[in-house]
């Protein structure tokens, strides 16, 4: 089984003990979270797709950490005329991993 769930404006494809990294959310490590925005739901040959979400299905998941992801560079060059920058960021995540997916036929 498994689903696609919306997290933060991105979307996910996730199954059970699947370990992810979102966008940073304001909670503390080891919090249950119950994530209701699935997009799409699978089992076996039966496939069930939202509009825009599916309904009585949801994704239950445990934060594992919070912690800042790989630094990425921007660097900008105009040749001859002596102007040049660079700029780095790390973004913070949020570390979710996936306890179970629940969905009921209505």
């Amino acid at each position: 089984m498994y689903a696609v769930i919306e997290v933060g404006g991105r979307q996910y494809s996730v199954k059970k003990n699947d370990v992810i990294e979102v966008e940073k959310l304001d909670l503390k490590a080891a919090k249950d979270m119950v994530l209701d925005k699935v997009l799409l739901v699978a089992k076996d040959k039966t496939v069930e797709v939202g509009r825009p979400y599916v309904k009585g299905a949801k994704v239950e998941a445990t934060v594992v950490k919070n912690l800042k992801g790989e630094k990425t560079i921007a660097f900008k060059y105009r040749r001859r005329k002596n102007s040049h920058w660079t700029k780095g960021n790390r973004q913070e995540l949020t570390q979710l991993k996936i306890k179970d997916i629940t969905f009921s036929l209505s």
